[in-house]
């Protein structure tokens, strides 16, 4: 699964900036049609993304499109216009349940043999943010086997509770941690809620870390500047990678090979819930670092 540390937003009705999207060291570059964009201009930022689908990933970012929920009427309409060549993937804002994935399912499965796209091909990403949304979260990510991750929409959730939004996020907690759980069990990537005090870093920082530890993987992001700090804190921390490799040889060298179910390293025990930890960390550090070198390349 490819890494998902950094998800730029890029309203689609703004030329100037969609221009710049290959300039941006996202994982995945997201060209929107939903909320940054008035109805007025819809078909106008339609265009105007199907157009720069190729372009904006020409750094070696996924390219995804925000497409508006099924319950405005538009959805047909935006994928119509951006379901070909170059596209990675779908956000349907505002997923509330099974069915509004099932349906997404079926229409990008349309597309794509219409248009000779490779069936599957078009991944699907889940905003969850509404109250039904986070209530129906597992029944969402479990949908579609397309589904690649889900994105706690924090803003129109704490709107849909009728509570105040809060650099602490107190108030998004439950909901927080529940999704996060969802997208485990789907086997599917966690992304955690867009930071509206995008000039505060340090306050972005630390609910960076306290997403980490509910299980998030990579950030909504809606202002460049906190690109970096996402890539950096998803990524494994140095520490952590040469903990896993001394872990994975020792495990490998010292109990596999011997028969052993557990062994000692750095004076803790090291079974095979830790061992396959480990692995998952290497892992996620080889991607990063294929990623890297390719756009060196």
């Amino acid at each position: 699964m490819a890494i998902m540390r950094s998800i730029l937003y890029i309203p689609g009705n703004n030329p100037k900036m969609v221009a710049k999207a290959p300039e941006f060291v996202a994982d995945i570059i997201t060209l929107d049609l939903e909320d940054s964009v008035p109805p007025a201009e819809k078909e106008a930022a339609r265009k105007l993304v199907a157009e720069n689908l190729k372009y904006a990933g020409s750094n070696g970012a996924q390219v995804f499109v925000r497409i508006n929920n099924w319950e405005t009427e538009l959805t047909n309409d935006d994928l119509e216009a951006i379901v070909h060549e170059g596209l990675a993937g779908v956000t349907l804002a505002k997923t509330g349940c099974a069915a509004d994935v099932q349906r997404l399912d079926w229409k990008l499965e349309e597309l794509e043999r219409r248009r000779g796209l490779e069936v599957g091909s078009v991944k699907i990403s889940m905003l969850l943010e509404t109250a039904k949304g986070i209530i129906h979260a597992a029944e969402c990510c479990l949908a579609s086997k397309r589904n690649v991750n889900a994105i706690f929409g924090a803003v129109d959730y704490c709107r849909d509770m009728r509570v105040k939004l809060t650099n602490e996020s107190v108030e998004q907690q439950y909901a927080r941690a529940h999704m996060a759980v969802a997208c485990r069990a789907a086997g599917i990537v966690a992304i955690d809620a867009p930071f509206v005090d995008f000039k505060n870093i340090e306050a972005f920082e630390k609910n960076v870390a306290e997403g980490r530890q509910m299980g998030y993987e990579g950030r909504m992001i809606i202002h460049p500047g906190q690109i970096e700090p996402s890539n950096r804190m998803y990524a494994p921390d140095p520490a952590d990678v040469e903990w896993a490799r001394g872990v994975v040889k020792v495990f490998e060298e010292e109990g596999i090979a011997k028969g052993k179910a557990s062994v000692s390293y750095n004076n803790k025990m090291v079974d095979t819930p830790v061992y396959l930890n480990a692995k998952d960390i290497l892992a996620a550090q080889a991607e990063i670092d294929a990623k890297n070198a390719s756009k060196k390349a």
